[in-house]
């Protein structure tokens, strides 16, 4: 049986377009549904928290999710992956080789943020392996009525930044933690910022003016705070 975008907790964006806003960091995941395929945009921060998203996708879609893009090799937007083990897992490339070699980073992390060890510990044993790797743009059939655009607009906040474009009226850009809206964005030892404000430009350039950005964490924005987020960075970065 499926529900409504406000029964599950979902924010609708769109026809058949959706995100939520998760409790603990405030991360956003995203959710778009074909005729074809249904799409899921990062997993949470758990096992468990992307067993619930997998459940709820699966009543607004009316069937399970397929295909999983990950937006950034981030603990809080992967460690729910491989709750939707029969998903082909979509990524930057470059980000299978953070979530094969570099797990006691991510763990540390997580565990320095406030996860519990155990939980991280269970979320990096079953971290699944990206086998699509997206290096510039790929477009992702999702049935005769839709299609997403995958693109490595990075580097930027990490080295494996990817956006999900989902064009419709309106246009719907999932941007991971390159915009941030409900605090400052924030540029760990894996940001490049020097690349930035760039990674933005490409943002805007997909979008356009009318386009919704969903934000990594925080409230849907429009061109307009992404364009004044984008110059903040460029003067915190000393970029021009």
């Amino acid at each position: 049986m499926t529900v409504t975008w406000e029964e599950a907790g979902w924010e609708r964006l769109a026809a058949g377009v959706g995100r939520c806003r998760l409790p603990g960091w405030d991360c956003t995941v995203g959710l778009v549904v074909g005729e074809g395929a249904v799409l899921m945009i990062d997993a949470g921060s758990s096992l468990a928290e992307g067993a619930r998203l997998r459940t709820q996708a699966r009543a607004l879609a009316g069937r399970p999710v397929t295909r999983l893009a990950l937006t950034h090799p981030h603990f809080d937007h992967v460690f729910g992956a491989a709750a939707f083990a029969d998903a082909e897992v979509f990524g930057a490339a470059g980000v299978e080789r953070v979530l094969t070699d570099e797990r006691d980073a991510l763990r540390g992390d997580a565990v320095e943020n406030g996860l519990h060890a155990r939980v991280a510990d269970e979320a990096v044993a079953a971290l699944p392996y990206p086998r699509h790797l997206v290096s510039d743009e790929r477009t992702l059939p999702l049935g005769a009525d839709r299609q997403a655009l995958l693109v490595n607009v990075g580097p930027g906040h990490t080295s494996h930044d990817l956006a999900v474009v989902v064009p419709g009226d309106p246009t719907v850009v999932f941007c991971g933690d390159l915009v941030e809206e409900s605090g400052e964005p924030q540029a760990g030892p894996d940001a490049v910022p020097s690349h930035w404000p760039a990674a933005l430009d490409r943002l805007l350039g997909l979008g356009g003016e009318d386009a919704l950005y969903v934000p990594g964490h925080g409230a849907v924005v429009d061109a307009g705070f992404v364009r004044a987020q984008r110059d903040a960075l460029a003067t915190r970065f000393g970029v021009s």
